[in-house]
């Protein structure tokens, strides 16, 4: 077997040549003396025809082929009939006329439709004959892109002096968040390795060891519920970098996702991209990841209402809370079902209900009007940027509820107002996050990220004055719940596409972060003990960034909702299943056994 040509690359300078393509039957029509077959394979579809009345032997090599039997052909590029091309494929003004035939391999019937590009079939059908899922063209279409953008980052990341270094999937327990997978070790009863949530530590004993630019598209494993823009086992483009600051970083991805843009998408993003501080963030848009697409920014106007008659708000303002309002713009004229089903939209987030503020040509409409004089629904308005025709939108409550609902509600608005541009590519920065976030059950701090970042240079008295203070640890002024990581997060249409941070690198500091979230010496020392002792070596400052790679695919393929499985070639289901092999399967007693997981006791308590 010798192809020459792909079917895909078939044009009409090709008229004239013999060639031998291989592939899978698409359309098949037998009209007769003709046969057509749409032969496809990777690169693409172009059209067969096999006439009894030129070669009936090669008609009748081809008579009983199905849909998606896998073809080998060899025959002569011919122009179509004038009045017969397909300008809907490349390949559309030429046809193969057949002269020789083969069948390689049959087909079973379809458990779904393949030449289809909108197939209505469940996930896991899709799932499970995933293999037949990879031949629609729109998923050969994404990996592909897929392909593309790893090969675009190497390229890139190479160029800028990065060395891709491997680092292990057999790793030490070292709890980043969510929980390992565990890998028993048949030679080491009791013990086990686990696969990595991520190569954080690798990657900075890597620039202890001098390697300076690393990168890899790094494997990354964590048994955590399934979301669509969770997996089990994902991927992600792993960066980290010596002797920098968080200007360097940031500089280096801006141009990384220039370059994949351009290259993949053909689309010029200008750069620096903007960067917006955690607490505006939130502040703005109810979250660190704005979807700043589009407006309806969340608006305070909690002094405005204060000295309402309203109970609800001033009861929220009492407590501490505050109130926020959006402007849908046109939507004045909503119904009250149609209000009442945006309340119950912001009540799952734990918002007691919405207000409204509706202003007519002459009027203004509010399901709370009786508790507020004309001249502080006007102060509204004005303070919103309402005309006539809007429709305000009101939550009440403490900051985080008022955040989420407000947040959701935002993005449910863009979304039924047509305001959300599909082909538009917002990417911005999130910087001074906190480092740490108060855990009421615990009664005390967690890291708000990972402790591995280092605190932003302006806070890091902030650091040691903490130990010291009065303030309960719940007060949001108590220095450590003040103290801004030097850690920043990439956002591209409302969704986090990568973070990073400046690590720590010195032992003393990154034992005071410990200490911090209550991890005392003796267990820092068994869980991270020789990433501390590296520290101890001429460890230089680092730095670096993990960009989602699924995710990127997935919002650069335009697939809206987030879901990356689309993206992975072997995804689980949001169960966390694989349909296609039927894993995770039941193991056998004895294997468990030589694997050291009967009732062995550990060796201390031997």
């Amino acid at each position: 077997m010798k192809r020459t040509h792909l079917c895909g690359d078939i044009r009409e300078s090709h008229i004239g040549q013999f060639v031998t393509l291989c592939g899978w039957a698409g359309t098949v029509r037998d009209q007769s003396h003709q046969m057509f077959i749409d032969l496809r394979d990777r690169s693409g579809v172009v059209q067969i025809v096999a006439d009894s009345d030129l070669d009936a032997a090669v008609h009748a090599s081809l008579e009983g082929v199905k849909s998606e039997y896998c073809l080998e052909i060899e025959g002569e590029v011919v122009a179509r009939i004038a009045g017969k091309e397909n300008p809907k494929l490349a390949t559309g003004a030429v046809e193969i006329r057949v002269t020789r035939a083969q069948i390689l391999n049959t087909c079973k019937p379809l458990p779904f439709e393949i030449s289809g590009q909108n197939v209505t079939v469940n996930e896991e059908t899709r799932l499970k004959y995933r293999y037949l899922d990879m031949r629609r063209q729109n998923v050969r279409d994404i990996l592909e892109m897929r392909y593309q953008l790893a090969k675009e980052t190497r390229r890139f990341l190479d160029g800028e002096g990065f060395w891709e270094v491997e680092t292990p999937l057999l790793w030490k327990s070292t709890p980043e968040g969510a929980r390992e997978y565990v890998v028993p070790v048949r030679t080491e009863p009791g013990k086990a390795f686990v696969l990595p949530q991520s190569p954080q530590i690798c990657k900075q004993l890597l620039m202890v060891g001098g390697v300076e630019k690393y990168f890899q598209i790094a494997k990354c494993f964590r048994d955590e519920s399934s979301r669509a823009d969770r997996q089990p086992e994902f991927t992600q483009i792993d960066i980290e970098m010596s002797f920098v600051g968080q200007d360097d970083v940031l500089e280096l991805t801006e141009r990384l996702f220039s370059h994949l843009m351009k290259t993949v998408k053909n689309i010029e993003i200008p750069i620096p991209f903007p960067r917006l501080s955690y607490a505006e963030s939130i502040a703005r848009y109810g979250t660190d990841k704005p979807d700043t697409r589009f407006g309806l920014e969340l608006t305070d106007i909690s002094d405005l209402v204060g000295e309402s008659n309203f109970q609800v708000f001033k009861n929220a303002l009492a407590a501490g809370g505050q109130v926020k309002a959006i402007c849908a713009p046109g939507v004045a004229g909503y119904s009250r079902k149609e209000v009442e089903e945006l309340t119950e939209l912001v009540k799952r987030f734990g918002a007691r209900g919405l207000a409204t503020f509706a202003k007519g040509e002459s009027e203004i409409k509010s399901n709370v009007a009786k508790f507020f004089t004309d001249d502080i629904m006007n102060a509204i308005f004005e303070r919103v940027g309402a005309n006539v025709g809007d429709l305000v939108l009101v939550v009440a409550d403490k900051p985080s509820v008022v955040a989420q609902s407000l947040d959701f509600l935002r993005r449910e608005m863009g979304k039924r107002l047509g305001l959300i541009d599909a082909n538009k590519f917002n990417f911005l920065w999130i910087v001074d996050t906190p480092m740490f976030e108060y855990d009421a059950e615990k009664g005390g701090f967690d890291a708000a990220h990972h402790p591995f970042c280092l605190p932003n240079p302006e806070d890091m008295h902030l650091l040691a004055e903490g130990f010291s203070s009065d303030k309960p640890k719940s007060d949001a002024t108590h220095p450590h719940a003040q103290i801004r990581a030097w850690l920043y997060d990439l956002v591209l249409n409302g969704f986090e596409l990568a973070s990073g941070s400046i690590r720590c690198h010195q032992r003393a500091v990154q034992h005071q972060i410990f200490d911090v979230i209550g991890l005392d010496k003796d267990l820092a020392a068994e869980r991270f003990g020789f990433m501390l002792d590296a520290f101890e070596y001429g460890a230089p400052p680092h730095g670096g960034i993990a960009p989602g790679f699924d995710r990127v695919v997935t919002l650069l393929a335009g697939i809206q909702d987030g879901n990356i499985r689309e993206v992975i070639p072997f995804p689980k289901t949001g169960g966390g299943l694989d349909p296609l092999s039927g894993a995770p399967t039941y193991i056998p007693q004895e294997r468990w056994e030589e694997m050291g997981l009967a009732e062995i006791p550990r060796e201390e308590e031997a």
